[in-house]
């Protein structure tokens, strides 16, 4: 084989092993967490705005706009959860979830909760993270570019594709590793186990619950708990009732013009439940 090819087949190792420094996240703290920060685990920003919204709406703050918008009704309340404050200051006017996530209030109030679950050790930082998937990406491209120019032929062609696909293969697996960690997913999981979502509406009365459901469930839960409102006001189907953020499905920017995620926000010290939010049971 090449001498090139050994150190191209060197420096997809030394890019591999980067991208994995980067990824390494601190040990998790346990944590009391808020339904916000519970649906930007699970789902990123748009969920965590569809919670706050979800509080909002349980104190009479907003209401369904028209043509699936989403308007205020009054004052925030009385709350100081930064993301329900940071949503309700940025409805100016009617807007879709999509836009209002990504209007400046709104947006850094989810990530400067984005930030608090950094450091609590249950998601990847952002900037980290993005870093090793550019990475990752060098390192799963660089022994293919390589194969093609040194062009090795027969044996040494055979060995510089096996030895250099390692690399390679371990940088795509890599590359589906979802921004949570490993703590986070477990939280989640753990979440839904003593939260199972209910058959009827009415099995739930109160206002905290409710705002945990949708934080765990998402689009199920809105259609459960508040089917007026999530449908008058858009809510239903706009990529923040899914798994994806959770799983490596989704991005942190997913829903992009609209995804990142006390008060209700800040995590602190606990045994890993929720806060409970503001407001009455589930009615519509």
């Amino acid at each position: 084989m090449p001498t090139e090819m050994w150190w191209i087949i060197g420096a997809s190792c030394a890019q591999l092993l980067c991208a994995v420094a980067l990824l390494r996240t601190r040990s998790p703290e346990q944590a009391e967490l808020a339904p916000q920060a519970v649906a930007l685990l699970r789902g990123g920003r748009l969920a965590a705005v569809t919670v706050a919204l979800v509080a909002l709406h349980q104190r009479g703050a907003v209401a369904a706009g028209r043509k699936g918008t989403i308007r205020a009704n009054g004052g925030p309340g009385r709350t100081r959860d930064p993301v329900q404050l940071g949503v309700h200051g940025s409805l100016q006017r009617a807007l879709g979830i999509r836009v209002l996530a990504s209007r400046p209030k709104a947006r850094r109030a989810v990530d400067e909760l984005r930030a608090e679950l950094d450091r609590a050790g249950l998601l990847r930082p952002l900037g980290r993270l993005r870093a090793a998937r550019v990475l990752l990406l060098c390192a799963a491209a660089t022994v293919p570019l390589g194969l093609l120019v040194t062009a090795p032929s027969g044996t040494e062609l055979a060995l510089a594709a096996g030895v250099g696909a390692m690399p390679s293969a371990a940088a795509l697996v890599l590359l589906r590793l979802p921004a949570t960690t490993h703590a986070a997913r477990g939280l989640l999981a753990g979440l839904r186990e003593r939260h199972p979502l209910p058959a009827h509406r009415r099995e739930v009365t109160d206002g905290g619950l409710v705002q945990l459901y949708v934080a765990l469930y998402g689009d199920p839960a809105l259609a459960l708990f508040l089917p007026r409102f999530s449908r008058d006001g858009g809510l239903l189907g706009q990529g923040g009732g899914d798994d994806g953020y959770a799983t490596g499905r989704g991005w942190y920017g997913s829903g992009n013009s609209g995804l990142t995620d006390g008060g209700g926000g800040r995590t602190s010290g606990g045994g890993g439940g929720t806060s409970g939010g503001d407001g009455g049971g589930g009615a519509d």
